[in-house]
Formats: C-alpha cells, structure tokens, sequence
C-alpha cells in the first residue's frame, strides 16, 4: 500500500487519517534506527503530516519533541504537499520491551513538544506545552488543547518487524470544531473507544479511508479525496556549498588545507563528499580576493 492521507468531515467534526509504513521505512533506513527509535520518529513524522494536512500551499509546520530520554531531540517537518523529513537525535537506543510494547515514553523522557507554523508571515508562530507522556500521541492533543485550544484526539503507531524494518505506521487526527453537536461527539467517542491501535489497522490492510469509516461508523461523512505522502529532504549539493561558503573563507581555506570534506544532512543521512578540487574551486568562486 503507498503512503496517503485522507480527510472527511461530519457536522462540525473533522478527521484525518494517514497510512505512512514507507516514509518511516525510508527513515529507518537513513537514520540507521533501533526499534524505539523509529517508533519515535516515525509517530512524530507522521503527526507533522497529520498537522500539516489542514495548511494552504506552500506552508509547513515543524515538531519538536524535547525530553530527557536517552533519544535526545526528535523532529519533523513536513507541508501542505504532503512530503515530510525527520531525525532523531540518538536513533540506536535500545530499551526492553514494557508490556510487549515499545517504550518509547521512557526513550523521549520528561521535557516539552514545540510546533513551529512556517505561514508566510515575516515570524512563524511557534507553540509549545509540557509532554504529559513522551508518547507522542498524547503529547501533541495536549499540545493542541494547550496551546492551540483545540480539543482533539490524536493517535499514533509503528509497528516494527523482528528484522528492526518497519511492518506498518500511521495515524489519525479527530477535531471537534465549534457547533458541535453532543449526539454526533458521543458516536465519534464511542466508536475511538472501540478502534483497535492504528498500527494494528494498517498492518491488517486498512487504508486512510478505511480508518475515517470507522471512526465516523453510523454517521453520513463527507470524505475528500486522498492525497500521497513522502518521505523527502530539500537538501542538496547546491545547498551544502552554500552551507560552506556561509562559513567564511578561514574555515573554507582550512578544508582546502585538509583536501576533503563530508558533511551528512541531519535529516535525511544524505552524504554530500568534496574533495580539494572542489572545494578550491568553492574558494575562488566566493572570496576571490582571498586565494
């Protein structure tokens, strides 16, 4: 099944849901992530796209989730295009199993979830609140009561094969909007309390809309059309020789000195090599009056 998110509405409540095993495969693979790693990573990835299905073109948003886990920062961004790229600070942490289950709240620890809203305003407007649980899920609904004042349900999953790949991930994200009705919020809660884990629904073949329907079971929904998702990184050679030539000519001409340079995006793993010709060439190019 390819990545997607699909989105439906039903008097005055909203609901999204994606499917995103091979986004969190492909950043397994780059990041090299142990299980609770990628359950981390891949929640928190797939939470940004969750948010950032309701943006207008060319918008983004950014997660943060600092805690005092021993997998230090784990952040995401993603778009209105539906493309996300992601890294965690320590992706080979390794912790037993709590019940069965990952842990990732011990992983990601005590500490705060940071969203950033990339608008076109001169400021993105930055929000943030205390993680109540270092599982991600419930850590982004308070975010959004908190912060945002938007009531909503959140839920997140990854479920890893034993050979560390990943087997299924995805998520939902339910809104109650202003209006309301009591009667349609008391269905919608009866039937989250009866969902089994989403990971569980996509590892048994459910789709983005499979998953809307039966959260909005008994009810005429109005659901839009899916969307793909993607993992992707904006980096690129060009980026990174701009990145070098920001460091000024010292440290340009300290590369030459050394004839070689590697530097590996954080988010994506991508390793960009330049040897003494090119970096000699980076040199002439931008301070001239300096070789």
């Amino acid at each position: 099944m390819s990545d997607h998110l699909a989105r439906a509405t039903v008097s005055g409540v909203r609901a999204f849901a994606a499917v995103t095993t091979n986004l969190v495969e492909e950043a397994r693979r780059r990041h090299d992530c142990y299980p609770v790693g990628t359950a981390a990573l891949g929640r928190t990835m797939t939470a940004a796209l969750l948010l950032a299905a309701d943006l207008k073109t060319e918008e983004a948003i950014t997660i943060r989730i600092s805690g005092d886990g021993p997998l230090g920062t784990v952040v995401a961004d993603a778009n209105s295009q539906g493309t996300v790229r992601g890294y965690v600070e320590n992706p080979q942490v390794d912790l037993p199993l709590v019940s069965r289950k990952l842990d990732v709240g011990s992983a990601v620890g005590i500490g705060n979830v940071f969203v950033r809203r990339f608008t076109g305003l001169k400021q993105p407007f930055t929000g943030s609140a205390p993680l109540i649980s270092g599982e991600i899920a419930e850590d982004v609904a308070n975010y959004l009561l908190v912060s945002e004042q938007t009531p909503s349900t959140v839920a997140l999953g990854v479920l890893v094969n034993s050979d560390l790949s990943v087997a299924a991930a995805g998520g939902f994200l339910v809104q109650a909007m202003p209006g309301a009705e009591d009667e349609v919020l008391a269905v919608v809660e009866k039937n989250l309390a009866a969902l089994p884990p989403v990971s569980e629904l996509v590892n048994q073949g459910s789709d983005a809309n499979a998953i809307l329907k039966q959260i909005f079971a008994g009810m005429s929904a109005k659901v839009f059309d899916s969307s793909n998702l993607a993992f992707y990184c904006q980096c690129s050679t060009a980026r990174v020789e701009n990145m070098l030539v920001s460091l000024g000519p010292e440290e340009l001409s300290g590369m030459v000195e050394q004839g070689e340079a590697e530097i590996i995006c954080h988010f994506c793993g991508e390793k960009y090599n330049f040897d003494r010709t090119q970096l000699k060439r980076l040199l002439e190019q931008a301070f001239p009056t300096q070789v």
